[in-house]
């Protein structure tokens, strides 16, 4: 992940619904959510959570597919990790022991399927 990328990522996220779907997300799993499903937990009308969907996706934070009549989204663990990944790469002035155990984390956070 390139700097650009990265701060598109973080512009998506410093916003609190968003960062709450992000987490919705990352918690269902390869399996998921359904927009309406996610705006029903998140408290949010189902037209703002279309903006919000949106912003999440151009991103490159989450992804969808049809199913059916339903829009699933789920997270993208490949870009989580790689954001995570970004803050790490200088890590602690040369002494990456320190941040092992996060970037560890970051290289094997997508769930198994």
């Amino acid at each position: 992940m390139d700097q650009r990328q990265a701060l598109i990522a973080f512009g998506a996220l410093s916003q609190e619904t968003r960062l709450h779907i992000v987490r919705m997300l990352v918690v269902s799993g390869p399996d998921g959510m359904a927009a309406g499903a996610i705006a029903e937990k998140a408290e949010v009308s189902p037209s703002n959570i279309s903006f919000h969907l949106k912003e999440l996706e151009r991103s490159g934070l989450i992804a969808q597919q049809r199913e059916s009549r339903s829009i699933i989204y789920t997270a993208n663990y490949e870009a989580l990790g790689g954001l995570v990944r970004f803050l790490m790469e200088d890590c602690c002035s040369g002494h990456p022991e320190i941040c092992a155990p996060a970037a560890e984390v970051a290289a094997c956070c997508a769930p198994l399927k």
